[in-house]
């Protein structure tokens, strides 16, 4: 009996990687799975595809020529796209995942890899968005665009950084654990406190730091909140 078809044709993926036969591999796995699929083998390339064309989720390999995945990553967060990254890379230690959530990505699997994990993954990343805006005084979040604002300025988030901010704002000022937000954000449950931190870093930079109050705090041992603004 054939497996059945996930109604998936809305989704549409952006492959950046340069090795054939595994970009042949994810194309022809995704798309008879129903997702619409696009392929570039470089990073220069891929990053001009992904700034000038819509994309769901990008598959995207470390290891590229011309520019490399990290960079291009990077290059994607400053201009103010959001779309899920997964990074695609042999490299397996906890500084190397490390470095990828710094720069922006929302996922990392490991070399080989099945192609049923990836698509796990990449329904991991797009799963359990609310369509709701989050609104803690000037501070509010939105998941259909994944832009923050505080008090009137634009802030493009990863996935990551999104459903952490969200699940801090939809329990201002209440305490959130550790493991709640990994729960939330990581729901492939691969996530780890490490990782976290790095995510919370990131998420400061961009909320807190440009501001004079700072919201996010530390709650040493339990998790984080977010001050409630009245």
């Amino acid at each position: 009996m054939s497996q059945p078809v996930f109604q998936t044709a809305a989704i549409r993926v952006l492959i950046i990687e340069d090795q054939h036969d595994i970009a042949a591999n994810i194309w022809d796995f995704l798309e008879n799975r129903g997702y619409q699929v696009d392929h570039c083998a470089d990073g220069s390339t891929g990053l001009a595809r992904a700034l000038d064309t819509t994309f769901d989720v990008i598959v995207l390999d470390i290891g590229l020529p011309r520019m490399d995945g990290l960079e291009l990553c990077r290059r994607l967060r400053e201009a103010g796209k959001g779309v899920p990254v997964i990074m695609l890379t042999a490299r397996d230690t906890l500084n190397d995942k490390l470095l990828g959530y710094g720069e922006g990505a929302d996922d990392y699997l490991v070399k080989p890899f099945e192609m049923r994990e990836l698509e796990a993954r990449i329904r991991a990343v797009l799963r359990g968005k609310t369509h709701t805006a989050l609104v803690n005084g000037g501070l509010s979040y939105d998941p259909k665009t994944m832009v923050a604002s505080r008090d009137g300025q634009r802030i493009a988030l990863t996935r990551l950084q999104g459903a952490i901010l969200g699940i801090l704002l939809i329990e201002s000022p209440r305490i959130v654990t550790y493991a709640q937000i990994l729960d939330a954000a990581w729901q492939a449950g691969d996530g780890d406190l490490p990782a976290l931190q790095t995510q919370i870093y990131e998420l400061r930079l961009l909320i807190d730091k440009p501001f004079e109050t700072p919201l996010i705090h530390t709650v040493r041992g339990i998790g984080y909140r977010l001050e409630h603004i009245a």
